[in-house]
């Protein structure tokens, strides 16, 4: 039985995946295409197809999760607005490159190698990092807000080390952090080329480098990517959608699903600790990256059963995140009940 041309099962799937990245997505700031693009090429999609419908799908889970990060007070219009200005043009640049790639018959298998490199890098050093507690902050209080002040204790090294780099002109940023305007471009750029070549809203690597390289607090990075996602995403849906890369039949209940989510893990990161939400964030990268090195070996030896572990591995570490943030917060919420209820002698 078919809907909308469609299997019911394949739909059914389509939507509870939706709700699980939904939620990384609310929660991170990224993991929708980042998880959907990878399972599309498993799922013999051509590349054109999962990347511009990735595109698709991360435009409109952003906007609802942006919205919800709004009402927490979560994001930076000026960061976010800088943002979109080199990620437009890195967008560009990245889809020409998987056209041409495509014509070459290269696209699916340099899009794979690039995701394993970069996901598992990125996730390796997210989770050193907040397996050391970077930086420093105990105070245990995961709620930030754009314009609010906070410690400078609490600002990663490596961020500090950038910003005594006063290249002008100088911005000043969420929390009063001052950063060189051209570091700020540079930064967008290359997620941008990403976002393009990726089918990705590039927040696997935009929120950490936010976080280690600009210095903004967890949950601040986490909403103004969105913010920012929201224009690059739907810049690259409509270039994909222009040249026919983008399925609605996919996109559509994959949206259905993702509504609730995205509200979900939004609202977590003003509940949930920083070094939890690294934590999760880091693994979450592994485990993705683990799964496409499992699809490249597939197509490389010719064995449909890696390429079938490959998906159920990326199935797995959206089930298992996902379920992990939601268990977090769920337990944040009772610890803090507890803690304020009166006691009785």
């Amino acid at each position: 039985m078919e809907l909308f041309g469609i299997a019911l099962m394949t739909l059914a799937l389509f939507v509870s995946f939706g709700f699980m990245v939904g939620v990384l997505f609310g929660f991170f700031g990224m993991g929708g295409s980042f998880l959907v693009t990878p399972a599309l090429l498993v799922m013999g999609y051509p590349a054109r197809v999962a990347v511009g419908s990735g595109m698709a799908f991360v435009f409109g889970t952003a906007t609802i999760a942006t919205l919800k990060h709004r009402d927490l007070s979560q994001v930076d219009y000026k960061l976010g607005g800088l943002m979109i200005v080199g990620t437009t043009s890195g967008i560009e640049v990245g889809s020409r490159v998987v056209y041409y790639l495509e014509e070459l018959g290269l696209a699916s298998g340099a899009i794979g190698v690039t995701y394993v490199v970069l996901l598992g890098a990125v996730g390796l050093f997210v989770t050193r990092n907040a397996l050391v507690n970077d930086g420093g902050d105990d105070s245990g209080d995961s709620h930030h807000e754009s314009d609010k002040e906070f410690d400078p204790d609490a600002i990663p090294p490596l961020a500090k080390r950038i910003q005594s780099y006063r290249i002008p002109p100088m911005m000043t940023v969420a929390g009063g952090i001052q950063v060189s305007l051209w570091l700020i471009l540079a930064v967008a750029f290359a997620t941008g080329l990403l976002s393009g070549f990726l089918g990705v809203g590039g927040g696997f690597v935009k929120m950490p480098a936010m976080v280690y390289l600009i210095g903004v607090p967890v949950p601040v990075a986490v909403g103004t990517d969105l913010f920012e996602i929201v224009f690059s995403g739907g810049f690259g849906a409509f270039t994909y959608g222009l040249n026919g890369g983008v399925d609605l039949s996919i996109v559509a209940p994959l949206l259905a699903g993702s509504a609730l989510g995205a509200r979900i893990g939004s609202a977590a990161t003003g509940i949930v600790d920083e070094d939890d939400i690294k934590s999760y964030f880091g693994l979450m990268l592994v485990g993705g990256s683990i799964a496409v090195a499992f699809r490249q070996a597939g197509d490389y030896l010719g064995m449909d059963a890696l390429n079938t572990v490959s998906f159920a591995l990326i199935l797995l570490s959206a089930f298992m995140v996902s379920g992990a943030v939601i268990y977090s917060t769920i337990r944040t919420m009772r610890a803090e009940t507890r803690a304020s209820a009166p006691s009785v002698d």
